[in-house]
């Protein structure tokens, strides 16, 4: 069995009220018809399984895991791969980028160094820019969750020279923006078809293949409707190819988040809101993931479940 994790940052579970949250505003007739005609909103429920239809699963996630104040990316993004209460044990959430202690606490071990453990085939399959990796060497920036923790799994992260052979993809899907904003004028232009394609061939060439979507918590952040609109529309349009070329049968995607923040454009803030868990691909496969899930002990699921159902159904 192949999984896709789709990470897609600053997403939450917002009401149905499209003056304020894309979700409910912007159509994404592929994720709709997915999910029987539903949104991603929030419909109220306090139940695990919110929506479950013929091709998808769709599971609310409490993003503050107990912890008072506003969900930040770090902390959620680490608990996502450690499974562990990381603002728990911080005594608040933290970000957005890892702290010493983060980083301690992502060495100790994610799902990513425990798969690759047991020789599974992870692969984090974003494309980075040569700048990125100056600017990391250089102390200028620190890496994101993710990122630190892919390396730390000893994982190769992604060049442009990979983008180019086809062996990773673009953080917008597309590559425009590696010419328009990055200066590659020669890198590869994929539809937005073709993306979904490429993300499923590389899918298939890992037992884990893992992409990380932060366009979402940038739009959120800038209160920014045009590019909310443009970012989602997108999304459903790289889902859509993604349903049609993939092997149901032999195939989990997963699509989660660390924090709200798009869902609720009237301010520019993370929200205390859940966060999604959308499963797609057969009933078999989301059922099993699902199985695994643990929340044993509390009236919901976390972000802290997520990494060790990953590992426990890749494994």
């Amino acid at each position: 069995m192949k999984m896709l994790f789709i990470f897609l940052d600053g997403v939450g579970l917002g009401p149905d009220d499209p003056k304020t949250n894309p979700f409910a505003l912007v159509n994404m007739p592929n994720l709709q018809g997915l999910l029987g005609g539903h949104k991603l909103v929030a419909d109220g429920s306090r139940d695990r399984a919110l929506l479950n239809t013929q091709f998808a699963s769709l599971t609310a996630i409490d993003a503050t895991m107990g912890i008072e104040g506003i969900p930040q990316s770090a902390t959620g993004q680490a608990a996502l791969l450690t499974g562990q209460n990381v603002p728990a044990r911080l005594g608040e959430h933290e970000g957005p980028k890892p702290t010493a202690p983060i980083m301690d606490m992502i060495a100790e071990g994610t799902v990513f160094s425990q798969l690759r453990q047991r020789d599974r085939a992870v692969t984090l399959v974003n494309a980075f820019p040569r700048r990125y990796f100056e600017s990391i060497a250089r102390g200028y920036r620190l890496p994101g969750v993710i990122a630190y923790a892919a390396q730390q799994a000893g994982m190769h992260l992604h060049t442009q020279e990979d983008l180019y052979e086809g062996k990773a993809i673009s953080a917008d899907f597309s590559g425009e923006g590696w010419r328009n904003h990055l200066g590659y004028a020669d890198a590869p232009i994929l539809s937005l078809e073709q993306a979904g394609q490429r993300l499923n061939s590389l899918t298939e060439q890992s037992d884990l293949c893992v992409f990380e979507y932060w366009l979402t918590d940038v739009a959120g952040h800038h209160q920014d409707a045009m590019a909310a609109r443009s970012i989602l529309e997108t999304l459903d349009e790289v889902i859509g190819s993604l349903a049609k070329s993939m092997d149901a049968e032999h195939t989990l995607i997963i699509l989660t988040s660390d924090h709200g923040n798009l869902e609720d454009i009237s301010h520019r803030h993370h929200t205390l809101n859940d966060v999604p868990l959308l499963l797609i691909g057969s009933q078999k496969s989301r059922d099993g993931f699902l199985k695994g899930l643990n929340g044993t002990g509390r009236s919901k699921l976390d972000l802290t479940d997520i990494g060790p159902a990953m590992e426990s159904f890749i494994g």
